[in-house]
């Protein structure tokens, strides 16, 4: 069929749309994997910096990998653009410049609101997969069915993130019961974004929770903390209680092949070090085990 020029440029927009899109899946699908596991770093963790500050501290941790976050100012030279899917595509460029700058991949974001509204919902989904983000960390329990849509369409996982528990009898995502008996009957592609100090804060032993999400967990937030306590606060990981060697265990028996994101929250202003000290805890933990 012949096309005019008109009817030709209106077809090659979608299709560099979509060229676009599938070179940017890449970047999660090539991103380094330690054990399988896509170790890096939460950008909350550096959320006393910009986006592009934070960037270059997570590779001066030794990160090859982010999660990325929202709401978090981008830049000095994007002054008033947040991190998010409205950042516009002048942002997006100079963001996407700043990790190949420093050979760092963004492979998650949250914790975020997924809304119920799928046409709402689906711009922040074809934003992240632009993107190349495979992983999206939510705790927007009320949208569950449109992110079951949504994982399907654009073969993404979501994550639900795990706060501490509160006196509020309506908080329940910290129950890692609640969250199984959430996912078990949506796309395997849903599961939880397992954060292990939030679980010692709750009260509950993070290898315990593993094994009741056993093959649910799509992504993890890694902390270690000094005391079994709500007011526990983070140290480098295998110097505190909440069994690291045996988080790390249990996410290998399990075939763990999600993102587990270092989030040190703690010394914001100089964690750059004890970051540092996590993943050569968490790598060395794996090559000792000569996988």
């Amino acid at each position: 069929m012949f096309l005019g020029r008109k009817d030709t440029s209106r077809l090659l927009i979608p299709l560099l749309i979509a060229t676009s899109l599938g070179s940017a899946n890449a970047q999660v699908a090539t991103a380094h994997r330690t054990a399988g596991i896509l170790l890096g770093v939460q950008a909350w963790t550096f959320n006393h910096f910009t986006v592009m500050e934070a960037v270059e501290k997570a590779a001066l941790t030794g990160a090859t990998n982010i999660e990325l976050f929202p709401g978090q100012d981008l830049g000095k030279d994007f002054p008033g653009v947040k991190m998010g899917p409205d950042m516009g595509q002048a942002a997006t460029d100079g963001f996407r410049q700043q990790l190949a700058k420093y050979g760092v991949n963004v492979v998650a974001y949250g914790v975020t609101a997924i809304d119920k509204d799928e046409s709402s919902a689906r711009k922040l989904f074809t934003w992240a997969k632009s993107l190349g983000i495979g992983i999206l960390n939510t705790e927007s329990t009320e949208s569950i069915d449109t992110i079951d849509k949504m994982v399907k369409e654009f073969d993404m996982k979501v994550g639900f993130h795990n706060h501490p528990r509160t006196s509020d009898p309506n908080y329940k995502v910290w129950d890692p019961n609640y969250i199984l008996q959430l996912v078990k009957n949506h796309d395997r592609r849903i599961g939880s974004c397992a954060d292990t100090g939030h679980w010692v804060r709750s009260g509950i032993k993070p290898v315990d929770a593993l094994r009741i999400l056993q093959g649910r967990v799509v992504a993890s937030h890694l902390k270690d903390l000094n005391v079994f306590s709500p007011d526990g606060h983070d140290v480098p990981c295998g110097n505190g209680i909440s069994d690291v060697p045996g988080i790390l265990e249990e996410l290998h028996r399990q075939g763990y092949q999600g993102s587990l994101s270092i989030e040190y929250e703690y010394h914001y202003d100089t964690s750059v070090p004890e970051v540092a000290q996590c993943l050569a805890f968490v790598r060395g933990y794996f090559a000792g085990r000569r996988l």
